[in-house]
């Protein structure tokens, strides 16, 4: 049987978080008291409309942005006091990012890009070449490994994306829509590594509209207009699922009848 979750096992805590932006007269509740916990090693999937909040949510818990009011903790450490070089830490060293576009640079290859993480958080060179070595070969790219962005399929740019976010070993992995420019097939495929990182012990946040995603993630949260919905009050299901086809009615609407068929004209000789 799975330990009780106690307060010393939340990886991140949001307490009361608002988070307004000013536009000229007019105020914009982006954010609005939410609370939130999360435990090591879930995989938690937040959705809602467009506009509900997500992104800045999810900025918010990563330390990409401040709130306006309310507190945000990773661990024991209150991050939404921290200082921007503190905060700059934690992004090296703590948190990894996953974005819908990837965030690649164009220039660099494969190994190149993943490396680069690793470099920036003061990585030796040795050390550097074995980690970007290691991560090639666990997402099966390493036959990729000096072919740039846009020599990769989608699906291969978002493993190296995927890859550079867990260069440093972060506790916490945000992916902001991670599938939402992928195919279906591909959409999976991100989604099942995401799985295998959350099964490592790393926690895993998505904003996501993919049903697959929201199919097989551990928790699913919804915010609408910037608010934390309740059980009772979540919707997601009448705005994510897919319909299914009636494959009959759409074979029926389509057939042509044979005397509608192109055919060649005869050659006349």
């Amino acid at each position: 049987m799975a330990s009780a979750v106690t307060s010393e096992s939340y990886v991140v805590r949001a307490v009361n978080i608002d988070r307004t932006f000013q536009l000229a007269d007019l105020e914009v509740h982006a954010v609005r008291d939410v609370s939130l916990e999360i435990p090591e090693g879930q995989f938690i999937a937040i959705v809602g409309r467009s506009g509900s909040g997500k992104t800045t949510f999810l900025n918010i818990l990563a330390g990409l942005d401040r709130p306006t009011n309310g507190s945000v903790f990773i661990g024991d450490a209150e991050i939404s006091r921290y200082s921007e070089g503190q905060l700059t830490g934690l992004r090296r060293h703590t948190v990894g990012f996953v974005f819908q576009s990837f965030g690649l640079l164009p220039l660099l290859s494969a190994a190149e890009n993943i490396e680069l993480a690793l470099r920036i958080a003061g990585v030796g060179l040795r050390e550097r070449g074995e980690r970007t070595s290691e991560l090639l070969e666990q997402l099966g790219l390493t036959h990729r490994a000096n072919h740039r962005p846009y020599e990769l399929s989608g699906g291969e740019q978002q493993r190296v994306a995927v890859a550079r976010a867990l260069a440093n070993r972060p506790k916490i992995l945000i992916a902001d829509e991670p599938t939402g420019e992928l195919d279906s097939t591909t959409a999976e495929q991100t989604f099942n590594l995401l799985r295998d990182v959350a099964e490592q012990g790393v926690t895993v946040i998505t904003a996501t509209h993919d049903p697959f995603v929201m199919e097989h993630v551990d928790r699913i949260e919804e915010l609408a207009d910037g608010r934390l919905l309740t059980a009772e009050e979540q919707t997601f299901s009448t705005f994510t699922a897919y319909p299914t086809p009636d494959v009959p009615a759409i074979a029926a609407a389509t057939e042509t009848p044979e005397d509608a068929v192109w055919r060649p004209p005869t050659t006349r000789r």
